[in-house]
C-alpha cells in the first residue's frame, strides 16, 4: 500500500512537496516530452526568483504511449489546476476516483492529497499550473502573488471559491483550454527563457477564465472548509492514517504548531470534533493501535509495540493500557491469540 503523504510534514519550516520524481526518470529516459517552467524541487527551466514569484511551476507533458509510471500520493505546495489535452488519465483524490477525459481540469488544494495514473498513466497530454498562493492549511490567509492584476473584488471571489469548494474535477470551456495551450505554447516556442510579459497575462487570462468558469457554475460554497475547525480534523485524520507519525514525540503545543493555531484555540476545537482533549486523543489512538499490533504483529516485544506508538517507556504503556482495556498488554495478547 502506498504512503499517505504527511498534510503538515515540514522539514526547516518549508513544506515538504512532491516533487515528479517519477516524471522526471521518465522524461530522462524519452519515454515522456516535459516542458515546464520551475522553481524548488519542481522539474523543468529555472525561473529566477524575481520573475513571477508565487508560480512553482507551469507546463505540460506528452505522453505517446502508455507508460509505466504515476504520479503516487502527492500534496502540491499550492493551488494546483491541471487540464487534460487528449488521451485518458485516471486520477483519485483521498477515497474518489476518476477516469479523466478530454477537456476535463482538476482543482486541488494544498491539503488535498491526490495520485494521477493508476498506478500508471496513459497516452496523454496534461497541462498543469502550481500556484503557491501562501496557505498550508485551510484556515490561513490566502496571499496572492503581486503580479495578479484580478481587481481586488475579483480576487477575494476567486479566493472564496476555491477555499470554500473543493469540488476537484470540472468540465472547461474551450476558452480556458485553449488559454492553457498557449501557455504550452509560449514555453514550447521560447525555452529556457521564457518572455515573462507574456506568460504574466496569459497567467492572469487563466485566472479570469476560471473565476468566470466558476461563477457560471453557481458553485455551492461551504465556509467550514476554510476553517480552523477543518484544519484540526484534516490534522487528526492524518495522524490516524499515518500511524508512524504516532512515534514523534508529540505534545500539546507541538500539535497545535503543526495546525499554525494557538495552544487554547487548538485544544478547545479538538474538543469539539472528538469529545477528547488532545492529549487524550493521542493516548486513546495510541493505545488501539497498540492492541491491533499486540495481535497481528507476534514478531515484536510489548516494549517495541510500546515505542512504535510512541510511548516514552514501556512501564507507562503498560499502566495506561491496563487502565483503558482492563488488563495488561501480555494478557491482551495471550487473549488475542487463542481468539
Amino acid at each position: 500500500m502506498s504512503k499517505w503523504p504527511l498534510i503538515y510534514q515540514e522539514q526547516d519550516h518549508k513544506f515538504e512537496a512532491d516533487r515528479c520524481e517519477a516524471l522526471v526518470r521518465a522524461a530522462e529516459a524519452g519515454q515522456v516530452r516535459l516542458v515546464a517552467l520551475a522553481r524548488g524541487g519542481y522539474p523543468g527551466w529555472r525561473l529566477s526568483a524575481r520573475h513571477l514569484p508565487g508560480l512553482s511551476s507551469v507546463g505540460f507533458w506528452d505522453a505517446r504511449g502508455r507508460q509505466n509510471w504515476g504520479l503516487d500520493w502527492h500534496r502540491n505546495e499550492g493551488i494546483e489546476i491541471t487540464y487534460l489535452e487528449t488521451g485518458r488519465v485516471a486520477f483519485a483524490l483521498e477515497r474518489e476516483k476518476w477516469m479523466l477525459n478530454p477537456g476535463d481540469m482538476t482543482i486541488t488544494r494544498p491539503w488535498q492529497p491526490h495520485r494521477v495514473g493508476d498506478p500508471h498513466i496513459g497516452v496523454g497530454r496534461l497541462h498543469w499550473l502550481i500556484l503557491d498562493v501562501g496557505v498550508r492549511r485551510p484556515h490561513q490567509t490566502w496571499q496572492w502573488p503581486s503580479w495578479v492584476v484580478l481587481t481586488r473584488e475579483d480576487v477575494k471571489e476567486l479566493t472564496t471559491l476555491l477555499s470554500q469548494n473543493e469540488q476537484p474535477v470540472w468540465q472547461v470551456s474551450e476558452s480556458l483550454g485553449a488559454c492553457f495551450r498557449e501557455i504550452s505554447g509560449a514555453l514550447e516556442s521560447s525555452g529556457a527563457n521564457p518572455n515573462i510579459s507574456r506568460m504574466t497575462v496569459y497567467l492572469n487570462e487563466l485566472l479570469f477564465l476560471l473565476l468566470e468558469m466558476l461563477r457560471s457554475h453557481h458553485v455551492g460554497l461551504n465556509p467550514g472548509l476554510s476553517s480552523s475547525r477543518r484544519t484540526v480534523e484534516l490534522f487528526l485524520e492524518d495522524l490516524c492514517r499515518n500511524p508512524e507519525s504516532l512515534a514523534e514525540p508529540w505534545t500539546l503545543e507541538s500539535m497545535a504548531e503543526r495546525c499554525d493555531l494557538g495552544v487554547t484555540h487548538f485544544g478547545n476545537l479538538c474538543k469539539k470534533v472528538t469529545n477528547l482533549t488532545p492529549v487524550q486523543f493521542l493516548t486513546q489512538y495510541r493505545l488501539e493501535l497498540a492492541a491491533g499490533m499486540l495481535k497481528s504483529r507476534k514478531n515484536l516485544t510489548v516494549s517495541e509495540i510500546a515505542f512504535a506508538v510512541g510511548f516514552a517507556s514501556s512501564q507507562y504503556f503498560a499502566t495506561v493500557f491496563r487502565k483503558h482495556f482492563g488488563c495488561s498488554p501480555s494478557d491482551y495478547r495471550e487473549v488475542g491469540g487463542r481468539t
